[in-house]
């Protein structure tokens, strides 16, 4: 457009509107003016008062989390389980050797014990034959595999990777065996000279289970076999999986819930050493207790130092604040998965207080349902499992084989949420609040969330050891793979072809 075809326009324009009408513009377009000055000016007042409070208010806050942010686990998005076999996988040789197991530990310490014994017995070319029980550990659970598990879907499932039998054939009950303790968190190549007992023997048998294999360096087919044995293999038995799903329903009947992991049981304080909160006489009481386990081999543990350096449960007090400080509201349910809390019920008044609807499966189920379990820890144990891992959010106050299982079955399943706390920085807030230096508010509530942002099980790969430990003790501070199978059991979706 040319400059004198503009001011033509432009005059043209002028013309068309009278006086009166122009004079009506102009005094609109002025109050505009003013009305934006005055308005920008109060916003800069409003500012520059924002910027002289300090960055945490005790004022009421605004900005009430969204149901959505407290609930949800959107960063699974993209990921998937792919534990199945690689193209190629063979089906096992029908070869006379055979593996046989006592499985040591807890239920969950049972249950990665078994499953590393899959992948072992897939190395070594052996028969598997189903695992005997820990009856002799701090539980003392007279259970066997086909009371806790379902022996024939185990079987079954497995079949196209591990030939396993319910028992040795009677012809080699009474042969001499190779008894073996292998070596914790070994690779293939101590498998591949383990193998070198089958010239001498038809039979291996191995007392321990647990942590048989490494978590990191072995073949991605063997990593893909242990999440199959764990995830899809080891179900339950059918009376304790529908039990479980039954209660997990009678939960959903109230809206969504918390499975809370509160590890604040004797034996564990006893063993941890944590007496924070505690009286004297019961202080003495897990001292002794200590003293008087054999197999727990550190006596003198300093309580302080161990809560100062995160090594302590959180006690159902601390999980309290925790949980109201994330913004869950008072009338959450939370189904509480541990054994026997030590101190009873008075323990848990003051997170009772903050969540009144606080439940364990005694209180959500009936006695005639639990009649079964009640003389058998490990079929009690796998309730709480389930129930633990179809929680809409999983919390473990305290990091043990339980927590682990649970949260990596949840990573392998959509990344489900999981807020796992960060207890050596926590315990300095808490010290604050006990001090008097800072108060329950959103001053907590903000300092707590950020501290959490990234601990909410959002996909990630597995930790290596901690920079500067040599040797087999670096395997020690690995993650475990059963804690987080990424990324050799959990894939990004792969997007559809476009045609």
């Amino acid at each position: 457009m040319s400059r004198s075809y503009a001011k033509r326009a432009f005059f043209a324009l002028r013309r068309s509107f009278s006086p009166s009408l122009v004079t009506i513009c102009v005094a609109l377009l002025l109050g505009f003016s003013l009305f934006a000055f005055l308005y920008s000016m109060s916003q800069i007042s409003r500012v520059e008062e924002e910027e002289e409070k300090p960055f945490f208010s005790d004022q009421p806050r605004e900005d009430v989390v969204e149901e959505e942010q407290l609930w949800d686990a959107s960063f699974g998005y993209g990921y998937q389980p792919c534990a199945k076999p690689k193209r190629g996988h063979q089906a096992p040789q029908d070869l006379e050797r055979y593996l046989t197991l006592r499985s040591n530990g807890g239920l969950n310490q049972m249950r990665t014990g078994i499953s590393d014994m899959v992948a072992v017995a897939r190395i070594l070319n052996a028969t598997l034959v189903i695992p005997q029980l820990d009856k002799r550990s701090f539980w003392q659970d007279s259970s066997t595999f086909a009371d806790i598990f379902d022996e024939l879907h185990f079987i079954k499932t497995l079949q196209g990777d591990v030939r396993i039998v319910k028992e040795l054939p009677k012809g080699l009950e009474s042969v001499p065996r190779a008894r073996k303790h292998f070596t914790t968190w070994s690779g293939m190549g101590y498998y591949i000279e383990i193998a070198e007992l089958w010239k001498n023997y038809q039979v291996i048998h191995v007392p321990k289970s647990d942590s048989r294999l490494a978590n990191n360096d072995l073949p991605l087919d063997i990593q893909r076999l242990r999440c199959r044995a764990l995830y899809h293999a080891l179900r339950f038995s059918a009376s304790i999986e529908n039990l479980g799903k039954k209660l997990v329903e009678r939960l959903r009947s109230h809206g969504r819930y918390i499975a809370l992991h509160l590890r604040y049981e004797k034996d564990m304080l006893s063993f941890t050493g944590c007496t924070y909160g505690l009286s004297e006489s019961e202080s003495e009481e897990l001292r002794i207790m200590r003293e008087n386990t054999n197999h727990w081999k550190l006596k003198n543990i300093n309580s302080t130092e161990q809560r100062i350096g995160g090594s302590c449960p959180l006690t159902p007090k601390e999980v309290g604040i925790f949980l109201k400080a994330l913004g869950y509201p008072p009338s959450t349910w939370i189904y509480i998965a541990s054994g026997e809390i030590f101190g009873g019920t008075a323990r848990l008044l003051d997170l009772k207080s903050r969540f009144p609807n606080l439940v364990f499966k005694e209180t959500i189920a009936t006695q005639e349902e639990l009649k079964t379990l009640t003389e058998h820890a490990s079929q009690a144990a796998a309730l709480d499992y389930i129930i633990s891992v179809e929680s809409d959010v999983f919390v473990p106050s305290y990091t043990g084989n339980m927590a682990r299982a649970v949260e990596g079955h949840r990573r392998f399943l959509g990344h489900r949420k999981t807020i796992s706390p960060d207890r050596k920085g926590l315990v300095k807030i808490f010290d604050k609040l006990e001090r008097g230096d800072l108060e329950e508010g959103p001053s907590l509530s903000s300092l707590i969330t950020h501290m959490h942002k990234f601990r909410q099980g959002a996909p990630r790969k597995r930790y290596g050891s901690e920079p500067g430990i040599k040797g087999r003790a670096r395997f020690r501070t690995e993650e475990s793979f059963y804690e987080n199978p990424f990324p050799e059991c959990i894939c990004k979706k792969k997007k559809p072809r476009r045609t």
